[in-house]
């Protein structure tokens, strides 16, 4: 079954619990900090459900179709279909919506390649999965303990309850969960929250260990909210990126949540609860959504930086056009990694799937996240202080003298004043407001601190070949007066 977009506005008003500070949401699809986001979701879900994008964005199986982004991959054809679908989705919000609900869909659908790592519960990781796709389900995740939780002596200490989320006990028909997890990006818009565990846990940390799915409206769980900046533009000229595409990130509280068995996954094992991740096609399909969508934000970003030269005739400039060469470098560099995901596919986890090359997704992941600072303070200073010499909104297009008088000193020999705002709005939204400062902050963070991301890119490298090609080396010449040279010796 494909959803339209106002089938899911529809399902989002079951009552879910949502706080901004003391004042609780009752409906985000009406409410002014998430209305218009919740439409940017809704503009994905009728984009799928187009007669002209069926063989984009959906696939057939058994009779019935699907999102794209469920598809089991079975060839490299398969993969760049894929590709397809989380590149036509990330344009439509710009790579500005992390958490579309193409992300946590594939990392199900990786898992499900590879059901048997669950051990006794991969019957419920294959029933979740046919759940997800055939009801169109938009999932997001919360999978880290909440920052003050890493340091349990403090709670033991002071004989307080360790508030990372867990389970506090098992009944004949579920476990009942309580404790905060975060972030849950995304989560005022979905249906579902796939709670787990992405930080390795300690043996002792069993309880923490579970691995489940829960309704955004089950009895006992909340969703908090940070500002969500939505609520305070007024308009797409004012706020262009803000106004439709602030996704929201929540700190998920649940206070003994009852979850059904047969939406538990990983219980009591505090090895697994992360392997699942690594040892399916889980994070990797996961990610390769995420390189795409920063590639979508990048093309966005490497326009505007070409746009605000031409506005001040800056692009004639030689120093000027360097920067934006290197840009475009930048964009193509992280375009052709994506590129080899695909072509450099492995047939991996299980006989018959095709999965992106893992290499590739962990280099360009660790590319997005350590270059994006970078890449904005570009755009930054090719903007200059351009951005400040606009006048404070719009409203004085509304004053006749005003208005002449602005459409008069405001205009450039590149563009009328109202275009030159326009655009100067645009980059503020990339570069200064908060709902830049948080797509920074978003971005440097996305899969986890730096020292995380390089692990994988450490765990994935091919090590043995790389000490083969020294190795060769060595041994294709002696020491002088020696003799032959002798076998290098491995660690």
């Amino acid at each position: 079954m494909l959803k339209t977009g106002a089938e899911h506005l529809a399902s989002l008003r079951d009552g879910r619990v949502v706080y901004i500070g003391s004042e609780r949401v009752d409906d985000v699809t009406a409410h002014p900090a998430f209305r218009n986001g919740a439409q940017s979701i809704a503009a994905i879900y009728d984009a799928k459900a187009a007669a002209e994008n069926r063989d984009l964005l959906t696939y057939e199986d058994g009779g019935k179709r699907y999102s794209g982004y469920f598809l089991q991959a079975r060839s490299r054809e398969d993969l760049e279909f894929r590709y397809n679908v989380h590149r036509t989705i990330a344009n439509l919000s710009y790579g500005m919506f992390g958490r579309s609900p193409d992300h946590v869909s594939s990392f199900v659908t990786g898992m499900s390649l590879k059901p048997d790592v669950f051990g006794q519960y991969a019957g419920n990781l294959l029933a979740y999965y046919d759940h997800l796709r055939g009801n169109d389900i938009y999932a997001v995740y919360a999978v880290v303990p909440p920052q003050a939780a890493r340091n349990p002596d403090f709670y033991e200490k002071n004989n307080l309850p360790i508030p990372t989320l867990q389970v506090v006990r098992e009944d004949e028909d579920g476990v009942v969960i309580s404790g905060m997890k975060m972030l849950a990006t995304g989560a005022v818009f979905a249906n579902e929250i796939w709670i787990g565990n992405l930080i390795p846990l300690a043996p002792g940390q069993s309880a923490q260990s579970i691995t489940c799915a829960v309704p955004c409206n089950a009895p006992g769980l909340s969703l908090w909210s940070r500002k969500p900046f939505e609520r305070d533009t007024t308009s797409d000229f004012e706020n262009p990126l803000a106004h439709r595409f602030d996704e929201t990130d929540s700190m998920l509280l649940c206070d003994e949540v009852k979850v059904p068995w047969d939406r538990v996954f990983v219980h009591n094992d505090a090895t697994l609860a992360r392997q699942i991740y690594i040892q399916t096609a889980g994070h990797t399909y996961g990610n390769h959504q995420s390189n795409v969508r920063f590639h979508a934000k990048m093309q966005l970003i490497l326009g505007v930086a070409s746009r605000i030269t031409q506005a001040s005739g800056a692009d004639q400039i030689p120093a000027v056009r360097e920067v934006l060469g290197k840009l475009a470098a930048w964009e193509a560099t992280l375009g052709g990694i994506i590129m080899g995901q695909i072509q450099a596919a492995e047939q991996w986890p299980a006989d018959g799937y095709y999965c992106f090359n893992r290499r590739f997704v962990y280099a360009a992941l660790n590319w997005c996240t350590e270059n994006y600072s970078t890449i904005i303070d570009q755009l930054r200073e090719l903007s200059g202080g351009s951005v400040f010499q606009m006048p404070a909104d719009i409203s004085v297009m509304n004053d006749p003298v005003l208005k002449d008088t602005f459409l008069e000193y405001w205009a450039s020999p590149q563009l009328p004043a109202v275009d030159r705002m326009k655009l100067y709005k645009l980059v503020w939204d990339l570069v200064g407001s908060e709902f830049a400062g948080r797509h920074q902050q978003y971005e440097k963070f996305y899969a986890g601190a730096s020292f995380i991301i390089r692990n994988y890119n450490y765990t994935h490298a091919d090590w043995d070949a790389y000490h083969g090609v020294v190795d060769g080396l060595l041994n294709s010449y002696g020491v002088p007066g020696q003799g032959a040279a002798t076998p290098a010796v491995s660690p």
